[in-house]
C-alpha cells in the first residue's frame, strides 16, 4: 500500500466513523477548526470550562490542546481533559503556540508536558526548539536552521515523550524518533490566513481518532492541509484574496479525492 492509499483509507475511515474531536483551542481560530473537522467527516466540540471539558473529553475520540489564547481557566481545562484522555486511551494533540514568546507560556507548556502524555506535538520550528530547551533543563539544543538540524531536534523531543513530533513550515518534518517523513507542498498564502496551523491540528486529530498509527495520521493531516492550500489558491477568481482563500481552502478539504491529493507535493518517509 502506498502512502497515498493509506491516507485515502484514513480519510474514508473518518467519514465512516465520524469521531468526536474535543478542542480546547485558540479562540481566534475556533470556528475554522470546527469547520475543517466537519469538512473531513469528523465531529467537533469545543468545551473549555474545566467543569464541562472533563466530562466532554470522556465522550471524545481525540483531544486537541492548543496554547494560542491561554487563561487560568483554559489551562485547568487542559489539565483535567488531558488526564481523562490519557485514562481513556484516546490520542492527545498538543500545539504549543508561542511557547518561547513569554515566560508564562513556557511555564504552562512545561506543566502540560509533565502532566499529560501527548500522542502528537505539532509546532513551527521556533516552538519545537523552545520545547527542546525545556526538556534539556533550559540549556537549549545546539542547532542551526537546516532541515537536518530541525529533524534532529524533532527526533530528540519524540524520543523524550514517546510521541510523534511534527515541525511545520516551508517543508514539514514528522518523526516518531525512528522514522522520519518530509512533506513538501502547500502555498505561501497559507501563512497569510490566521489559524492554518490550528486547523492542521484538527485534521491530525481526526485521523488519529481512527488509527493507532499516529505517524501516518499526522502525515495525513499535514498532507491534506498542504494540498488544500494548493487547490484553494488555484481556484481563486479575479479580485479574490485571503478572505476567499480561506473559503476555498475549506471547500478543497471537503471535496478532496485520492487523485487530487496525489497530484500535490511529495511525501518521503525514511
Amino acid at each position: 500500500m502506498t502512502i497515498y492509499e493509506a491516507i485515502h483509507h484514513l480519510i474514508e475511515d473518518i467519514k465512516a466513523s465520524r469521531p468526536l474531536i474535543h478542542h480546547i483551542t485558540n479562540a481566534v481560530t475556533i470556528n475554522d477548526c470546527a469547520n475543517v473537522t466537519l469538512a473531513v467527516g469528523a465531529s467537533p466540540v469545543m468545551a473549555d470550562d474545566p467543569q464541562d471539558a472533563e466530562e466532554m473529553t470522556a465522550h471524545a475520540e481525540a483531544l486537541v490542546i492548543n496554547m494560542g489564547t491561554l487563561s487560568e481557566r483554559t489551562v485547568q481545562a487542559m489539565l483535567v481533559s488531558g488526564k481523562v484522555a490519557n485514562k481513556k486511551g484516546i490520542p492527545v494533540i498538543f500545539d504549543p503556540v508561542g511557547v518561547g514568546a513569554t515566560s508564562y507560556r513556557m511555564e504552562v507548556a512545561k506543566i502540560l508536558l509533565h502532566s499529560i502524555r501527548f500522542s502528537v506535538i505539532r509546532g513551527n520550528s521556533s516552538e519545537i526548539r523552545a520545547l527542546a530547551g525545556i526538556e534539556s533543563n533550559g540549556r537549549g539544543v545546539d542547532a542551526g536552521d537546516s532541515m537536518e538540524d530541525v529533524a534532529t531536534i524533532a527526533k530528540h523531543l519524540a524520543e523524550q515523550h514517546a510521541c510523534i513530533v511534527a515541525v511545520t513550515g516551508q517543508k514539514d518534518v514528522i518523526t516518531d524518533g525512528r522514522q522520519l517523513a518530509e512533506i513538501t507542498g502547500g502555498h505561501p498564502m497559507l501563512a497569510q490566513v490566521s489559524g492554518t496551523g490550528c486547523m492542521t491540528n484538527s485534521l491530525i486529530a481526526s485521523a488519529c481518532a481512527v488509527t493507532k498509527d499516529h505517524m501516518s495520521a499526522t502525515i495525513t493531516g499535514i498532507a491534506l492541509m498542504n494540498r488544500a492550500g494548493e487547490l484553494g489558491y488555484a481556484r481563486l477568481q479575479q479580485n479574490e484574496g485571503t478572505g476567499m482563500f480561506r473559503v476555498r481552502l475549506i471547500d478543497a478539504l471537503s471535496l478532496m479525492t485520492k487523485e487530487a491529493l496525489q497530484e500535490g507535493g511529495t511525501i518521503l518517509v525514511r
